[in-house]
């Protein structure tokens, strides 16, 4: 198992395996440790240590690892101010985006869409300038709850349940590291799958945001950073949103049409992708 993250800001990351026992100097398997850490590895390479397993090495300690100096905390760039950016950052881009996707809706739905998103993240970003002190999971699930309550027809709550079920993922820490948020996303996810029992094909907000977990996850596990695996993400999920013109709607308003539903892009797979193209801007910044 090779782990994913570098570690950031420091000389000559290296990813290195579990099993060390032949790499010199010899590394250890510690359990108890709190992830993620930074530990140098001789004096220009490093590795990288995770929640319950750590690899040290060098001046035995007390547990016979590396001495306490050697381990340096990693950055958690999912923190209030990541999650406040994207909030209002997607509000904005939503709203640019407003007229079309009503439009979109107006082919298959109720002309409403852009208005009642727009009205909802507005309201979010309203009510969250308020709200201080707020860790990052705390204000996803705030922003969810203001989704449900603001935003109308189907979209307030298969999104509101998205951004409260990834809150409450998230927990009540004050940062988290991209494994954390692909966690949460998938928790989000399921909130939408679970009240609009929707799977891919559906023609639907499904459509847009599987793949763009799929490819945020591909990157991560390749070694990619937060910035490069949302922005996976952000691609696969503009893809996904397209690949749903030629479907026939199977839920929602939409499928009432029938066939004729077919040749329109889904209105909630397009916000999707609009979150995520926001997501990847945000961590791109925050690199």
């Amino acid at each position: 198992m090779n782990h994913p993250s570098p570690c950031h800001g420091r000389p000559g990351p290296v990813r290195l395996p579990v099993s060390t026992a032949s790499q010199s100097p010899p590394l250890r398997v510690v359990n108890g440790s709190y992830g993620p850490y930074c530990v140098r590895y001789g004096r220009t390479r490093s590795v990288v240590l995770y929640a319950g397993v750590g690899l040290t090495h060098g001046r035995r300690g007390p547990e016979g690892g590396a001495d306490v100096s050697d381990v340096l905390p990693l950055p958690t760039p999912v923190d209030a101010a990541f999650i406040r950016r994207w909030i209002r950052d997607a509000a904005d881009e939503i709203a640019a985006n407003r007229d079309y996707l009503t439009q979109l809706d107006a082919a298959i739905g109720d002309a409403d869409h852009g208005i009642n998103m727009d009205r909802g993240f507005s309201a979010v970003v309203t009510d969250l300038t308020a709200a201080e002190g707020l860790g990052p999971g705390a204000l996803l699930t705030r922003a969810g709850s203001t989704l449900v309550n603001r935003v109308g027809g189907a979209a307030g709550p298969l999104f509101g349940s998205c951004f409260r079920d990834a809150g409450a993922e998230l927990g009540d820490g004050s940062g988290a590291g991209a494994e954390d948020l692909l966690r949460a996303l998938h928790a989000g996810l399921a909130a939408i799958q679970r009240l609009g029992a929707a799977i891919e094909g559906d023609k639907t907000i499904v459509d847009a945001f599987v793949p763009a977990l799929a490819g945020f996850e591909k990157e991560l596990r390749n070694g990619g950073a937060l910035d490069a695996s949302a922005s996976r993400a952000a691609v696969a999920a503009r893809e996904g949103a397209r690949a749903t013109i030629p479907m026939e709607a199977r839920k929602g308003r939409a499928s009432y049409l029938g066939q004729r539903s077919v040749g329109h892009q889904d209105p909630g797979a397009t916000s999707t992708a609009l979150l995520f193209g926001v997501l990847a801007r945000v961590a791109g910044r925050s690199a």
